[in-house]
This record gives structure tokens, sequence and C-alpha cells, in this order.
């Protein structure tokens, strides 16, 4: 028997309140510019929010007014919220991408060295791990009480837990969920606790609901003061929360605010793509891709699969036929997936990854893996 731990946040926690500024000003770029090169951080602290980095684009952009609209749109509108996108300070400091690292990235190469994880497992409908497959439906669903104002009292700021039990005999159960959310000041906690557990946990629980799990609602007792005037926010520091919820491994880069030839993403993406490809056509029940890149070099260095020994075929008739049927270079990944035409704010809360509308879950290539079944 073991224990298993996944968490997520809300679009309002601050960290995320950043990424979504910085997809939000990728999208704008690539909208106007398909072939814009965009690097962009966010830094968000009480009454100002930063933002840094280097962009090349053609595209013609009001930063200041993006970055206002999504902190507006989250929810942060208002002293009440702690934080008001109507008159924070925006302070912006972006510049141009080096020449030196468009030089390798002009030729087709990657725009830097490192290494890329992709994971997928057979355990839930959306190919991701129980825990953090449940710690984000339970993030989506605070949000939506929320916005819809059945929880009128919330506020934007929010955080879920799941632990999982798995038991000797492979069964599983939820062990303990821990739900922290802003809230007004005029809510007691007694009520918050019991409408949160009706209207916002027990929807998303199912058939995993029980009598014994343990609810760590609000466990300081108060949660009034959120957003970037609690804690300071940053681009790219939910990293396991955007990928697989601690199972599986990553490779450090981050996704929000890059542009597709920045392989942190790009390779990510696809390396999630395979994998779910492949456990969909039932060669393992756990797959994990790793991907590396050197800067201005188009092909990957290095392809290791992990099946965790649930492989039905060997492991290198499945290498064998990624190198033989995709192009693993950014220009043939970013072809793949075209990875010029999405909305990347979307992806900026509850995951990048187990939800519909991204082409990088699509199961077109289920059938090229089937055939290694015979």
């Amino acid at each position: 028997m073991y224990y298993i731990t996944s968490e997520s946040v809300t679009p309002g926690h601050p960290d995320k309140l950043c990424d979504r500024i910085s997809d939000a000003i990728l999208d704008a770029c690539l909208s106007q510019d398909p072939l814009s090169r965009v690097a962009c951080e966010c830094y968000a602290t009480t009454g100002i929010v930063i933002v840094g980095g280097e962009i090349t684009t053609t595209a013609h952009i009001d930063i200041e007014a993006i970055a206002r609209k999504e902190i507006i749109a989250i929810g942060y509108d208002s002293q009440e919220a702690c934080f008001d996108g109507h008159t924070c300070g925006i302070l912006n400091l972006v510049h141009t991408q080096s020449p030196d690292i468009a030089l390798g990235v002009d030729t087709g190469g990657a725009g830097d060295q490192g290494i890329m994880f992709g994971y997928a497992t057979n355990e839930t409908s959306s190919y991701l791990p129980l825990s953090i497959h449940l710690a984000h439906r339970l993030a989506e669903q605070l949000t939506t009480v929320r916005q819809s104002g059945l929880l009128d009292y919330l506020l934007p700021d929010g955080k879920t837990q799941v632990t999982i039990k798995n038991n000797d005999d492979g069964s599983v159960a939820i062990d303990t969920i821990v739900l922290s959310t802003q809230h007004k000041a005029s809510v007691d906690q007694a009520t918050l606790r019991a409408d949160v557990i009706e209207h916002v946990i027990k929807p998303v629980l199912g058939d995993y609901r029980h009598d014994g799990i343990i609810f760590h609602i609000n466990p300081t007792g108060l949660f009034t003061i959120g957003g970037p005037t609690g804690d300071c926010g940053l681009t790219g520091r939910k990293i396991i929360i955007d990928t697989y919820g601690g199972i599986g491994r990553h490779g450090g880069g981050a996704f929000s605010g890059k542009d597709p030839t920045k392989v942190d993403r790009s390779g990510a993406y696809i390396a999630r793509y395979l994998a779910k490809n492949i456990v969909t056509a039932g060669l393992c029940d756990r797959c994990e891709i790793q991907l590396s890149y050197a800067i201005g070099v188009a092909q990957p260095l290095s392809i290791f699969l992990e099946c965790f020994g649930t492989e039905k075929v060997a492991i290198s008739d499945i290498l064998e036929t990624i190198t033989t049927h995709f192009d693993l270079s950014p220009n043939g990944i970013i072809n793949k997936l075209d990875l010029r035409h999405q909305e990347y704010i979307k992806t900026t809360a509850f995951g990048h990854f187990g939800r519909e509308g991204f082409s990088w879950e699509s199961l077109d290539s289920v059938e090229v893996f089937k055939a290694l079944l015979g």
C-alpha cells in the first residue's frame, strides 16, 4: 500500500495569473504574425504587474491593455478581491530576441537545449494519473461555482490537493482532499465548508466518493487576502500542476509565454501526444517519453521510452515506429500539431494535458501504433 498526492490551483492563483498574461500576449502576437518569436515572462505583486522577456514580431499589440483585460477577466477587479486590474501598475520591460539565438532558430533548429517529458496512463479517461485528474476537476468546479454566482462570496484565488490510497490488491481510493479558497470576509467558515463539500467536491467525486475521505477546507481558518497581494506570482512556477502532478518526470522547462519554436513547450507537447497514442493503442498501460535537444540542431539528440513493465510489445519496436513515422524537429512538431494556430491562453488553468480541444491531445495516430500488435 502507498499514497500519492497531486495539487492544482485556480486561474486566480498569482502564478496562474502570470501564466495567463504571458500566454495572452503570445496569442495576440501569433494571431497577427504566426512566425512571432515570443518568450514573455510576468511577475505580479501588490499593486503592480511587471511584463518582461523577448518578443520579435511584426504584430502591433498593447501589452498593458492585454494584461489589464486578463486580470479583470479572472476576477481581480476590486479592492475586496485584493487586486484590481483597473488601477494596478503595469510595467513593460519587453525587448527583442537575441540575434545569436535567432541564428539557430531561423534555420529550423531548436531554440535551446533541454530535456522534455511526456506521460500517459490508462487509469483515467483523461489519460492522466487519478490524483492530478481529480485535483484539476476540483479546481475547475471551484472556479465554476464562483463565476456562476452560485457561491457569490468566493474570490479568485484557490488551491486543491488530492491524496490517493493505492492498495496492494490494485484498488484505489481517495484518502484526503485539501481545498483552500479565497473568500469575502462576510462568510463564516462553517457555511463555506458545507457549501464547498456540497457544490464543489461532491459533484466531482462520482464513484470515488466514500464516507472515509478526510477533508481539509481552508485549514488556516481564513483566506480573505489572496492573489498577488497575498503571494507574489511568476510565470512558469506551476510546472508540475501544468503536467502530471508529480507522477512522471519533468524536464524543468515551463510552457507559458513561449512560442512553439521553444522546445520546452513543443517538445513536451509532442511527447505527451506520442505517449497518449501509444497507451490508447494498447501497447502499454503507462508510457513516459523523454526527448532531448541542442540549440540550433533540428532533430532530437535522444529519445527514451519507459513503459514501467506494462509493455505488450518490444520497446525497441515502439521507438522504431516513432522515428519512422514522426518528424520530431521543431518545424515537424509545429506542423504536426498546428502549433502556430492555437489559443494558448486556454492552457493556463487546469493543466495543459487531459482536456479536449488541444491538438496534442488528439488520438489520430493510434492506428500507426496498433499495427505493432499484428
